[in-house]
């Protein structure tokens, strides 16, 4: 990871826990869980929770639990089960003997609904589903009481047991809890805690007619495993009564307690498992692992390592306020991770036929000579190099080729001069085209005296292009995925997220060509393309003899220019600004000093709005190092863009706060 980033912050549940323990709370002992519905597949949502319930019982010499809250016989399914195991092993973390199900305990959670009806505490209710709707009342209106809420202990236990033995059809009764119809916590109005469901269980089969709410089984399930931190995200944050009403009246001893903590949001990403499922199901992806999905298998497929997937859990942070953070700081994280990492090779994705009229020709095939090429940068600690097969028959990328070359065009068009990697400098002096008028060949000249990439008598040249060997090279298919919506928040879309799907978010490219040495199993699944991104070789549909290869992330985010190029709302981009306008008085003053009662108020705002720094720095690289370089103007445009993506979180945030988080993070080297 690079030396500027951030250590694990001390978010407010690590504080907390670590209150808990200087103050011999559960004896000092710290049990997580991670517990999981096995409705669906797991997706970087979760990698948060994961990251932080395994890794705050990592920190404090505890352990933590996976349970899969199953509780919902029709929705549930044992493919859901192994895939979410095989997810949370691919972060790294481990449960050991830790593993549960929900579904376990249906004799000892039945046995405690019966323990509350005997108190009083809970009855069986005759309502329909609309007419309990209806009694519920409003927020602003006070439910109604159940006409059956006054029933005896002894009908209430009568008619519970014959709804375990399946004497009642679905829908006929449910147990609720006997609280307050008159609460200011709707949940608190007489909770539903079982109904009637026939239906076959993966896990426990026909054992059972009757199933647990999840209101009524999660706390109780905590409780039952000696949970002491139960972590979740915030649209529980309500259920947080109902399982402190539980857990206190059945009387558990150092009961757990409910914390709740800002669920993530990502641009450009569905995070709901629903919608997964529609899109899923309606077969606009691929499949659970589709690697346009933000579902874990989705990132391992396309090639996503969890070390990035980690650090970008840590770098967000854990916070109590929703916010949404921008894609790119993934895509930076996973950047970071691969580059002192990965070998590079040449790969050409568009092939554009190019001919050395001047190189040697050795008889009936032309002469082939080895350059070498170093597999990494200088600025990479390590070694290797392979040798690079150069022909007269290359092929190029065809966008690196313009017979009119438009203004600032710096590569290869007629009569120009340009460098081809590791090798000799080429000058374009003609093209071949087909009927069409297409060019389908470029005839160039090479300079003999240029191996290497310099020239003996100091000239120069502007461009540098990738290619391959026309003979030497292996055919390969390459899928270059991209965002799957086109808009920020696709869940905000008046017409359905169906109406924002990006058109052009796989391309796939079955011409490609990449040098031989790419074929060598040692260099491992992640390769870097030169000048294209970072690619990882399918896992299902790569073969030896045809290699398939996925594109992880490009080098360079160019969707965020991309975007604000299209559309007129957009913050100003830079060059509206003119480099050599004077800056203003303000920008020049040092900044006052911040009160006790604003130093409070950063820290408590640095975890929500950091996250969001991060990805605004990682997606404007070039503004950064113009800012680092002296033009402190630099500074509006960069605040506009966090201000920008705060309010679409739906949040707000003091400009004057959030230009100090901003200037710290610009001012680390």
């Amino acid at each position: 990871m690079s030396d500027t980033t951030p250590a694990t912050p001390r978010d407010f549940i690590r504080e907390m826990v670590e209150r808990d323990r200087a103050a011999g709370k559960y004896g000092g002992r710290v049990v997580t869980r991670f517990p999981p519905e096995p409705n669906g597949y797991l997706h970087i949502g979760h990698a948060k929770s994961i990251c932080l319930n395994f890794g705050l019982a990592l920190e404090n010499g505890g352990v933590c639990h996976l349970r899969y809250d199953d509780t919902n016989p029709e929705t549930e399914d044992q493919e859901f089960v192994e895939s979410i195991q095989s997810d949370v092993r691919w972060l790294s973390f481990d449960w050991g003997r830790n593993l549960f199900h929900a579904s376990d305990y249906f004799e000892q959670l039945y046995d405690f609904a019966v323990e509350l009806i005997r108190r009083g505490k809970a009855y069986v209710c005759s309502l329909s589903e609309d007419e309990i709707r209806e009694y519920r009342g409003t927020v602003t209106e006070p439910g109604r009481n159940s006409p059956y809420r006054d029933r005896s202990v002894e009908e209430n236990l009568d008619l519970f047991a014959r709804m375990r033995a399946g004497e009642f059809p679905d829908g006929a009764h449910v147990l609720r809890a006997k609280i307050d119809m008159a609460s200011p916590n709707m949940k608190m109005r007489d909770p539903l805690f079982y109904r009637i469901k026939r239906a076959t269980h993966y896990h426990r089969g026909d054992a059972w007619s009757i199933y647990p709410f999840y209101d009524f089984a999660h706390p109780l399930s905590d409780a039952i495993e000696g949970i002491t931190h139960s972590l979740c995200t915030l649209e529980f944050e309500n259920n947080r009564d109902v399982y402190d009403w539980l857990v206190d009246t059945l009387e558990f001893p150092d009961p757990p307690r409910q914390t709740e903590f800002a669920r993530l949001n990502l641009t450009y990403t569905l995070m709901s498992k629903r919608k997964l499922l529609a899109l899923v199901e309606r077969k606009l992806v691929a499949g659970w692992d589709d690697p346009r999905l933000p579902t874990l298998a989705g990132y391992r497929r396309r090639g996503f390592t969890p070390e990035a997937l980690r650090d970008f859990c840590e770098r967000i942070g854990v916070a109590k306020a929703n916010s949404t953070v921008d894609v790119t700081l993934l895509e930076h994280c996973q950047r970071e991770d691969l580059n002192p990492q990965v070998p590079r090779v040449l790969c050409v994705l568009r092939p554009l036929k190019l001919v050395i009229e001047n190189y040697p020709e050795g008889g009936p095939e032309d002469q082939v000579e080895e350059l070498e090429a170093p597999f990494y940068p200088s600025d990479v600690p390590k070694e290797g190099a392979r040798k690079v097969p150069f022909s007269r028959t290359l092929y190029i990328e065809r966008d690196d080729f313009a017979e009119v070359p438009p203004k600032g065009f710096h590569r290869l068009s007629p009569g120009r001069e340009v460098r081809l990697r590791y090798a000799y400098f080429v000058r374009c002096e003609s093209v071949v085209k087909d009927a069409s008028g297409e060019i389908i060949e470029v005839r160039c000249t090479y300079d003999p005296a240029t191996r290497g990439g310099s020239a003996p008598d100091g000239r120069k040249v502007q461009g540098t292009l990738h290619w391959v060997s026309a003979a030497q090279s292996l055919p390969v298919e390459v899928r270059l995925y991209d965002r799957l919506f086109k808009v920020e928040r696709p869940d905000l879309e008046e017409g359905g997220f169906e109406a924002s799907l990006n058109p052009n978010s796989l391309e796939t490219l079955t011409g490609c060509r990449i040098e031989p040495a790419a074929a060598d199993p040692s260099l491992g699944e992640r390769l870097q393309f030169e000048r294209q991104g970072y690619f990882f070789r399918d896992p299902i549909d790569s073969r030896p003899e045809r290699p398939v290869f996925n594109r992880i992330v490009p080098l360079r985010d160019s969707w965020t220019a991309e975007v604000q190029k299209q559309s007129p709302a957009a913050a100003p981009t830079p060059q509206k600004a003119p480099e050599t306008k004077t800056p203003k008085v303000q920008e020049e003053k040092v900044p006052e000093p911040l009160s006790a009662e604003e130093l409070e108020l950063l820290e408590q705002l640095r975890p929500t709005v950091l996250p969001i720094v991060e990805g605004v720095l990682a997606a404007h690289p070039t503004e950064v190092e113009r800012y680092r370089a002296g033009q402190t103007g630099k500074l509006g445009f960069l605040m506009g863009q966090v201000m920008k993506q705060v309010a679409q979180g739906g949040g707000k945030a003091n400009p004057k706060l959030v230009s100090v988080v901003m200037t710290e993070r610009l001012g680390a080297s």
